[in-house]
């Protein structure tokens, strides 16, 4: 029992970052019906920005992580503007190309700017391990639940309460009678990749904090598992996000644990596939009927 609450914990805090990514993925996809594959190399930027930051500019943690999401916001508007919005009405397959060339373009990028070499996160935290009951957790993951759940409880009220939630929510149900009402679609999609990009810039800082180390190719793979996450949960619904991210997270972690780290990624794929045969529409998903 031990074990198995040692690895829930871990698991938590490290779903906890894959629910942040799964957000944005989700967002979007509910928004314009993109899959931004992009959208784990902004997560990338953002823990780049913490290193910085951190060593250079000498901010505190919060000033960091609050700065890391403010560039990424706006990196993601930048880049939905440039990249996607003249390919609004052009066939997804386009737009998804499009995404995937984004993708390496930043991660080249910044290869090509800093180097392709790992360098070790700034430690802005002493870290402080609490025992209990034969458990051990570290205020550095306390402190990485505890932001993602402000910060996806935030998300939340954003949605449900704000008249830019409203209008994410209409847009999401049918972008042209939103257009009819007056609500201005640019800005709602705009708005979008920027409360999706905060949260994946919030997922790299707290991400370089946990494992002490960052590389122009960390957003790959988390990127991926996010979107996953966001399938298994439901594209499209905030919830079915958060809690996918948390699910592939104690996957990841049990996994490791009965030592088959070396199949903790297709453990992932896996699970997938069988939620797809059981609910081919995530867990909080709804079938909807499309008419031809």
């Amino acid at each position: 029992m031990q074990t198995f609450g040692q690895q829930l914990i871990n698991g938590l805090s490290l779903g906890s970052i894959y629910a942040l990514l799964a957000l944005g993925y989700t967002m979007v996809y509910g928004i314009i019906k993109l899959i931004n594959f992009a959208h784990g190399d902004i997560y990338m930027l953002g823990a780049f920005w913490g290193y910085y930051s951190l060593k250079s500019l000498h901010f505190n943690f919060v000033a960091a992580l609050l700065s890391a999401m403010v560039i990424c916001a706006v990196s993601g508007v930048i880049i939905e503007y440039f990249a996607y919005r003249p390919l609004r009405h052009s066939p997804r397959i386009t737009a998804l190309i499009t995404a995937i060339g984004v993708s390496f373009l930043l991660e080249n990028g910044m290869s090509y700017f800093v180097g392709a070499s790992a360098r070790s996160f700034p430690q802005a935290i002493k870290v402080v391990t609490y025992h209990w009951s034969g458990l051990r957790v570290s205020n550095v993951q306390l402190l990485i639940l505890g932001t993602a759940c402000l910060l996806m409880i935030l998300l939340e009220l954003i949605i449900k309460r704000t008249k830019m939630g409203k209008a994410m929510r209409a847009v999401s149900v049918d972008p042209e009678a939103a257009q009819l009402v007056g609500i201005n679609l640019n800005h709602t999609i705009s708005f979008t990749f920027a409360l999706g990009s905060a949260m994946a810039g919030a997922a790299g800082v707290l991400i370089g904090l946990y494992y002490n180390s960052i590389d122009p190719l960390m957003g790959m793979t988390p990127g991926i598992k996010a979107f996953v996450a966001a399938v298994i949960g439901g594209i499209g619904s905030v919830p079915g996000a958060s809690l996918g991210g948390f699910i592939i997270g104690i996957l990841e972690t049990g996994v490791q644990a009965i030592g088959l780290s070396a199949y903790k990624d297709a453990v992932v794929y896996f699970v997938l596939i069988v939620i797809l045969l059981v609910l081919p529409a995530g867990i909080f998903g709804k079938r909807t009927k499309e008419k031809v």
